[in-house]
């Protein structure tokens, strides 16, 4: 039992002793679930990308990840103040998340992860393990059968003789599994609107391009289409 501090008023020494023991198991509390609430949340932000979902970037991944740690650290705040409730709510109301998402999925998983924060907050972990296996799960699962996202460009390929290479040129994309439609073919060069999947790379293909005539005057532009 702790002893009342000396050389205070009679109330205020006995009222320290109990803050002090408070905040120690709020600490204790905090010091699992605020590791357990990143653990889990970056379970499902660093939720391997399934073939055809594109690239996450890593603003959004810390994110979802801070964003579950915070849900924990506001549960212990709240505890079970209802004014504490209402005047956090009021502050989250003022936050504004502007960065891109190119993956809507991205969005759920970060209410995902503040939920998971929130349960672990209360102390409800076993709810929070489960609930993170079974989203990363349904995550697993439904991202499977997404079609492969693919980037737009124009290319250009300029040559001497344009047309001799446009057969070659187009064996190219094909094995790599680029989606093309020539949009012009000129005397001095060949342009092509193309759609290429997220995992390949333009230099790959512009080299076995300049690969056609070495030490020749082939030259190849990309321009990307910016999606609206």
């Amino acid at each position: 039992m702790p002893q009342p501090a000396q050389g205070l008023p009679p109330q205020l020494s006995a009222y320290i002793p109990d803050v002090l023991e408070s905040h120690a198991a709020m600490v204790a509390v905090a010091v699992l679930a605020l590791p357990l609430a990143a653990l889990l949340c970056g379970v499902l932000a660093f939720r391997p990308r399934r073939r055809g979902t594109p690239p996450r970037s890593a603003s959004v991944i810390q994110t979802q990840v801070i964003l579950g740690i915070l849900g924990a650290v506001v549960m212990l705040i709240v505890g079970g103040s209802l004014a504490r409730a209402f005047g956090i709510v009021g502050v989250a109301s003022l936050i504004r998340y502007r960065a891109r998402i190119d993956d809507p999925k991205d969005a759920v998983v970060m209410l995902a992860t503040l939920s998971i924060g929130l349960a672990c907050g209360v102390e409800l972990y076993g709810l929070a393990v489960f609930a993170t296996l079974f989203v990363l799960a349904v995550l697993f699962f439904i991202e499977s059968f997404e079609p492969e996202q693919r980037n737009t460009f124009d290319l250009k390929v300029t040559s001497a003789e344009p047309a001799a290479l446009r057969g070659d040129v187009e064996a190219i994309l094909r094995r790599s599994d680029v989606k093309y439609e020539l949009r012009s073919a000129g005397a001095k060069d060949l342009v092509y609107a193309v759609q290429l999947p997220v995992s390949v790379k333009t230099d790959r293909i512009a080299n076995a391009i300049l690969l056609l005539q070495p030490g020749g005057d082939t030259e190849v532009a990309w321009e990307e289409k910016k999606k609206k």
